[in-house]
């Protein structure tokens, strides 16, 4: 009889085990999995606020959906780090990844791309930092070459990440020029490959995007010979989405929005802060990449989808029909401000009062050197003292006059920075050309020859780096 209930108790216990078996597998399959994937660019500074810092500082997760049809559905980021932007849209077509952050060329690409794809289109829902004068790509040359402009490089070995921004720009300078595609021979080479290449004189330029254009002069071994600006169109980098995903899940697309704006906050909340740890997420050094996202850096951080910035698509557009890399691209249909508006409302933001402006945040405070306060913050300067703050200067002048002074007490420096007087780009001061007049007058340039002609028109004398440092003593 003992036997039996044990039998029979085996056999409930069996049962219940068996139910609760089922009912766990239930509750397993109840929970769906929705993985996001997201292309980023973390060595590319531009797409820093909508790559590297949503991800490192987890701000999606903040955001993301869990009520409604996603209260069963667990949502997981598949983020995916490249180095140009050809491989996002290859990642978004293949639909592995929703998101994709590139550059501008790269972006109008995608968009063509998918404009014939019959599973999805994609849009552009947001930009991640611009400049308004096309600085931010550039091409270099070694440190000791004889090439000072890009008319130098005629019949040179001249390389550049194929499909990048930076392409982009070399085709768009050839075709102003009037020069042939033929004009010196362009390789393909990665940001990284043609650095080593470069720095080992293997190739005559290396045209690159953001930072590597900075970089690779902070670092030493290169010159840059051309900056973006002199193709006077505006280079900017964007997010852009899978059209079939955000119908599905739009609010996981105003999630990363979100998560965007509040990465925009916290680089300008403590600029320098940014800069350390970006650098030490990417392995980009802080120096530079302050250079581009501090005050008065190369590039301005906002989200909105400026006019200007559309009409500069439309432009690349013409520069690829006129190679026959793409066919006809319509690209205010693919624009959507749609999300990005709904979350500056939600936000109680002004996005047309956003999107108008194009103010970037500048150098401030009070010259201690000079003793008087930042008045003309593109006149300006800064020095960044090793382990202490970024200090401003009123002028490059006092720049120069308080960096001599502090190497005079053996105070180690990081960096000084100070402002190219033609184009109003922020410069490393090491690796400016200087014009120093019979007044007092110190004048940093990006260019030789913008150096050399202002010279000829006022009267003074171009200089070197460590001869405008002794020429700002004296007159100090």
């Amino acid at each position: 009889m003992a036997s039996m209930l044990s039998r029979r108790g085996s056999r409930g216990a069996l049962a219940l085990l068996a139910l609760a078996g089922t009912a766990f597998s239930d509750l397993a399959c109840a929970q769906s999995t929705l993985t996001v994937g997201i292309g980023t660019q973390d060595t590319t500074t531009n797409t820093a606020t909508v790559g590297v810092i949503v991800r490192q500082l987890k701000l999606l997760e903040k955001y993301l959906p869990r009520t409604g049809k996603y209260a069963d559905v667990k949502i997981q980021l598949d983020w995916q780090n490249f180095t140009s932007g050809p491989p996002v849209t290859n990642g978004m077509m293949a639909g592995k990844l929703q998101f994709g952050a590139m550059g501008d060329y790269p972006l109008v690409v995608n968009g063509f791309t998918f404009s014939t794809n019959p599973e999805s289109r994609s849009e552009l829902i947001a930009v991640a930092a611009y400049n308004l004068y096309g600085s931010g790509n550039g091409i270099v040359v070694h440190k000791e070459s004889e090439y000072f402009a890009f008319d130098d490089l005629k019949g040179k070995v001249v390389s550049v990440p194929f499909g990048s921004a930076a392409h982009g720009m070399v085709l768009k300078v050839l075709q102003d020029k009037g020069y042939p595609a033929t004009w010196f021979r362009l390789v393909s080479q990665s940001p990284e490959v043609g650095s080593t290449n470069l720095q080992e004189r293997k190739i005559d330029a290396h045209a690159d995007f953001v930072p590597f254009a900075e970089l690779l002069p902070f670092r030493g071994f290169a010159r840059k010979i051309l900056d973006g600006v002199e193709t006077k169109l505006p280079t900017w980098h964007g997010v852009v989405v899978r059209t079939d995903f955000a119908k599905q899940h739009p609010e996981i697309v105003e999630a990363y929005l979100k998560a965007i704006l509040d990465a925009q906050a916290w680089v300008r909340a403590d600029p320098k802060r940014a800069a350390e740890q970006i650098a030490a997420w990417t392995g980009t050094d802080k120096e530079v990449v302050y250079i581009f996202l501090g005050p008065g850096g190369i590039m301005t951080v906002d989200p909105t989808i400026k006019p200007a910035l559309v009409d500069a698509a439309r432009e690349d557009v013409k520069v690829l029909q006129k190679l026959d890399r793409i066919k006809e691209f319509d690209v205010g249909g693919w624009v959507n401000e749609g999300y990005l508006r709904r979350v500056f409302a939600e936000r109680g933001l002004d996005y047309d009062g956003q999107r108008a402006a194009t103010a970037n945040y500048e150098v401030s405070g009070e010259d201690s050197f000079c003793k008087t306060p930042v008045t003309d913050p593109r006149r300006a300067g800064e020095i960044w003292i090793k382990g202490g703050d970024i200090q401003p200067f009123a002028s490059a002048a006092c720049t120069l006059g308080a960096l001599g002074t502090l190497k005079g007490k053996g105070v180690e420096v990081n960096v000084a920075y100070v402002f190219d007087a033609a184009r109003g780009i922020k410069l490393f001061a090491s690796e400016a050309f200087y014009v120093v007049d019979g007044k007092g007058g110190i004048a940093p340039y990006l260019l030789r020859q913008d150096a050399e002609a202002a010279a000829g028109a006022e009267g003074g004398r171009v200089m070197p780096f460590a001869d405008a440092l002794k020429a700002a003593a004296t007159r100090g």
